[in-house]
């Protein structure tokens, strides 16, 4: 597929809302998610299929590094440099609650409310490890993304934005207890820690819901390890026949209700196999702190 380009003013680390400017990005989407200057080039909106949306990456010299040689993408006190899933401004339920990333959740589940929607960082990765802190609510559901795209869907009434779930490999941050997803899918493969829907994550040693969690992700030329509270708890291969395989015996398989989910993810990052960390507005209350990330290439 071609690519949708996205030819946007610099991305800095102060983002800044849209407003009630109106939308030139021909996304079809009920509220705009692209900035005044953000245009479109090189695209046929009547086609069928799919298309990535290219945006400019911020510049991670920017970020100071720890004394372990990591990225601070989060800095404790603002969003700076985070921005909501297919959009330039951070959604208004996403906060910052005492040293950490707090989605207020809206009871809506996966409908996500006007003033919600998925969070990602605007860099994208390519081989890194992640690490971070997270603890959910009560019966709370969320994820942590990686290697995400956004892309549009290209439909007679214009271009629809996809979701972030359909381009990116989730870890899944759930209330195990409470949660229905927990007895769901296949061996557990949707409970904490877990390539959802595909992999379950083993031991299964997540704590209870309002307790603080550490997660690790380590991606390196497509072999991806999840670790939660110490240990290495699920480990796959992208981009080979077992991922493919994986892929057709999951919801994401084609033909099913999540197209073109198999497309964008049997070559998840797309060609430069790379794409952004993000955070799911599952409609839960979550959070998140001490994000770092440290750069494998």
């Amino acid at each position: 597929m071609k690519k949708l380009v996205l030819a946007a003013s610099v991305v800095a680390l102060a983002m800044t809302s849209c407003g009630q400017q109106k939308c030139k990005c021909n996304c079809g989407c009920d509220k705009c998610a692209c900035s005044a200057e953000t245009t479109v080039a090189d695209v046929d909106s009547t086609a069928s299929g799919w298309d990535y949306v290219v945006r400019e990456n911020l510049d991670l010299s920017q970020l100071p590094k720890d004394k372990d040689g990591y990225y601070v993408i989060f800095d404790g006190k603002t969003l700076n440099g985070w921005r909501g899933y297919n959009r330039d401004d951070v959604p208004a339920k996403w906060s910052v609650d005492n040293g950490a990333i707090k989605f207020s959740g809206s009871g809506a589940g996966e409908a996500q409310s006007a003033d919600g929607g998925d969070l990602i960082f605007n860099h994208k990765f390519k081989n890194f490890e992640l690490d971070l802190e997270y603890k959910v609510s009560e019966g709370g559901n969320s994820g942590i993304f990686y290697l995400a795209e956004e892309a549009v869907r290209h439909t007679p009434e214009g271009d629809q934005p996809l979701a972030i779930w359909q381009t990116a490999s989730e870890y899944q941050v759930l209330d195990n207890e409470r949660h229905p997803d927990a007895n769901l899918g296949v061996d557990g493969n949707r409970q904490s820690a877990s390539l959802y829907d595909m992999i379950p994550a083993k031991p299964q040693n997540a704590k209870p819901a309002g307790e603080w969690n550490k997660a690790k992700i380590t991606v390196y030329k497509g072999t991806v390890v999840h670790s939660q509270n110490g240990q290495n708890v699920v480990e796959y291969h992208l981009w080979t026949p077992q991922w493919n395989d994986m892929l057709k015996n999951s919801k994401f398989a084609p033909g099913g209700p999540c197209e073109p989910a198999y497309d964008l993810l049997s070559n998840m990052g797309g060609d430069n196999h790379e794409g952004y960390i993000g955070f799911q507005d599952h409609g839960d209350d979550v959070w998140f702190r001490n994000i770092r990330v440290k750069v494998l290439d």
